[in-house]
């Protein structure tokens, strides 16, 4: 896909498969009117006797407009708005590119002179246009035999300023595209495909492609060298071994200390011992989606070339219940010394990223955020619209939630509270793996905390925003470009 920026001097003269203008049904915008007389006033005529309102995302496809050197025109509503909500950009665009790609348009031209979106400078619009571009190109083809056929549209100019500065800002949409889309096919391949292996084998191919990626990947024997009997409990009713993946971005200062992102990467996750129902059991391929973006995330910011040292590390392991799988009322030691009673081998997401959050303490980091599928609780209280934010420092929350905001992938700050911590408590040994019915958002959060006192840490509970169900089913890519706005927000600090 090539995205470009082009100066507009004359918008009649645009040769492009498609025009897109978006407009009011005033035509208050002076690009909208020079089409207009030049077409002979097809725009207003069209509007006048109702074939267009200007409602926001409307379309109105124009298959041959004379007057004009486009080939098509495509009108987009903006709600006769002086000034969009992000929100609404987002709608207009996806119906943009949706209605030119139906008409198979490899060639399209956007015009902006005529949009604000509030609180945002105009190089966002550029920004975000060239990432759901680069979204919308995604397919998932890797099972199946007639996919989905490929987006049409090829190239996309963008009428702007063509500097550097603006470059730059376009590539950083499209490699935080590239990263989503990562993200998406890693969490929608089965669970036979994708394991902890073959997590690691993708992260492998990131350090052979990025001069500024290294990557190690820990075995089991090495892990219980490390004490990390935690996330090994997890792993002992399954054939397939457990990896623990270390992927290191290295594009600031030696001096600089890293942030850390440790995903969560169950590839699948039967629930063990204490087995999951099996309606939408299938869904569970998905609860390695924490892993998922950690890898689009480490793409995408190699590939802007970002100057900040980050460190990605994915605890991949399979949740399976043979007879060497752990049981309920087993205990099993963590790699920070502490003692944990595995009341609920379903509660496993926290007993991998425990010993992973540990082994993080290595890195002296800046800051470290997990990501996780982690509690159907979560999806209960926040649905699939945001992730679940807690943090042990409302600071670093409040920080997180604003990159949400500007990254149109939002979380909300959730409570952190001693008083849940109680929840917790074992008779057989220092913590237990569950806290009982109420807030279980909150107790699974509270668990990790306990293993992250020495440094800036936050959690995502990304249960609800990591993929689709029904007629849609797909993994989102969510939170790479939270994650993405965050680390960018750190270059030169």
């Amino acid at each position: 896909m090539q995205i470009s920026l082009k100066p507009c001097k004359d918008v009649t003269t645009v040769t492009t498969d498609c025009l897109m203008l978006i407009v009011d049904r005033s035509l208050n915008a002076e690009i909208a009117k020079a089409v207009d007389s030049a077409s002979g006033n097809t725009i207003s005529q069209l509007i006048k006797r109702g074939d267009f309102n200007g409602d926001v995302a409307e379309t109105l496809y124009l298959p041959s407009v004379s007057g004009i050197k486009a080939q098509r025109l495509l009108l987009i509503g903006n709600g006769n708005k002086a000034e969009l909500k992000d929100s609404e950009f987002d709608k207009v665009i996806n119906a943009g590119i949706k209605e030119a790609a139906k008409a198979g348009c490899k060639d399209i031209s956007i015009m902006l002179d005529a949009t604000s979106v509030t609180d945002r400078k105009s190089s966002w619009q550029y920004q975000r246009i060239s990432q759901l571009i680069i979204t919308a190109s995604y397919r998932y083809t890797a099972t199946l035999s007639n996919p989905k056929s490929a987006l049409s549209i090829h190239r996309v100019t963008l009428q702007g300023p063509n500097t550097e500065s603006n470059r730059n800002i376009v590539q950083s949409g499209a490699s935080i595209g590239k990263g989503i889309n990562i993200a998406r096919n890693l969490g929608d391949l089965p669970g036979n495909i994708c394991t902890p292996n073959h997590l690691a084998s993708e992260a492998r191919a990131l350090g052979r492609k990025y001069d500024s990626v290294t990557v190690s990947v820990l075995d089991e024997k090495k892990m219980s060298q490390l004490g990390m009997h935690s996330l090994l409990s997890v792993t002992a009713g399954t054939d397939q071994p457990a990896r623990l993946i270390v992927i290191e971005h290295k594009g600031g200062k030696k001096t600089d200390k890293p942030h850390v992102l440790v995903g969560k990467g169950i590839t699948f996750d039967t629930g063990g011992i204490s087995l999951k129902p099996g309606a939408k059991m299938d869904e569970m391929k998905y609860d390695m989606c924490g892993a998922a973006s950690v890898v689009g995330t480490m793409n995408a910011i190699a590939e802007m070339g970002l100057k900040v040292n980050a460190v990605g590390i994915i605890a991949a392991a399979e949740n399976m219940p043979n007879g060497n799988a752990t049981k309920p009322g087993d205990v099993v030691k963590s790699m920070s010394g502490q003692t944990i009673e595995v009341l609920n081998t379903d509660a496993e997401g926290r007993l991998v990223l425990c010993d992973a959050l540990t082994y993080a303490g290595k890195f002296k980091p800046a800051s470290v955020i997990d990501i996780a599928t982690l509690t159907g609780a979560c999806v209960v209280a926040l649905g699939k619209h945001a992730s679940g934010l807690f943090s042990n420092s409302d600071e670093f929350a409040a920080e997180l939630l604003e990159q949400g905001k500007l990254a149109q992938d939002r979380a909300w700050h959730m409570p952190l509270w001693d008083d849940y911590q109680q929840q917790l408590d074992s008779n057989f040994a220092d913590i237990a793996n569950i806290g009982g019915p109420e807030a279980g958002s909150v107790t699974a959060a509270c668990f990790l905390s306990r293993f992250t006192k020495d440094y800036r840490w936050a959690h995502l509970d990304i249960a609800g925003a990591a993929w689709n169900s029904g007629a849609n089913k797909g993994a989102t890519g969510r939170p790479v470009a939270l994650l993405c706005q965050y680390l960018a927000s750190k270059v030169g600090k």
